[in-house]
């Protein structure tokens, strides 16, 4: 979606600039490495940043386990007990737990933080998959140049077209109709779209003028 949105914005602006339809194809491949490079750089630093503050969250419960084990595991009975376990039983099993510390260290971190210190999301996974479903998304808007058509209103069309695509494709997931779901993308679209070509039209007929 982001692919989509940003290309059909870009060849848009530039094409109200009055640029030839060359060039509007060079500033769409151009669009799309660029910001095919900047979402997968961006996805890696987010999710390696994300993992690296687990791990020193992790780290940190690990010492915190090892200095003082009687109260944290009353401290997770605490919350067991909170969420409707008998008081003595959760007492109980807190107890047992921290007689295996790897997994006591599990359960402390799914508990106070929310999340499986050994199931983390690969950095490098989610940049390929961000650089790769941004740029197919930015293709869509180039298709008809690369096919030899020179319409700049047929390549938003096209743009146009996926954005409802996409759109519909989404509402499989959400249990929203499909109508809806489509068409409001390609409203969001085609408002981005409006503007950056508006802009485009002024400073063309300006740099004309």
């Amino acid at each position: 979606m982001d692919g989509l949105v940003t290309n059909i914005a870009l060849i848009a602006g530039v094409g109200g600039g009055g640029v030839s339809p060359r060039n509007v194809l060079l500033t769409g491949f151009a669009g799309l490495v660029a910001g095919a490079i900047s979402m997968g750089l961006g996805e890696y630093t987010s999710v390696k940043s994300s993992n690296e503050q687990i791990a020193a969250e992790v780290a940190k419960e690990r010492r915190e386990l090892e200095r003082h084990p009687e109260a944290e595991a009353r401290e997770l009975a605490a919350a067991w007990a909170a969420r409707g376990l008998p008081p003595d039983l959760a007492r109980q099993l807190a107890e047992a737990l921290n007689r295996n510390p790897e997994e006591a260290l599990r359960m402390h971190v799914r508990e106070e933080l929310g999340v499986d210190p050994d199931e983390q999301p690969s950095p490098w996974t989610a940049a390929f998959s961000s650089l790769l479903c941004f740029s197919v998304g930015a293709l869509v808007p180039l298709i008809t140049y690369l096919l030899g058509f020179e319409s700049l209103w047929l390549a938003l069309g096209v743009g146009g077209l996926g954005l409802f695509v996409a759109g519909a494709v989404v509402a499989r997931f959400t249990n929203r109709s499909w109508w809806i779901s489509g068409g409001r993308q390609l409203l969001l679209g085609a408002a981005a779209t409006a503007v950056t070509y508006l802009v485009g039209r002024l400073i063309g007929v300006g740099a004309a003028g």
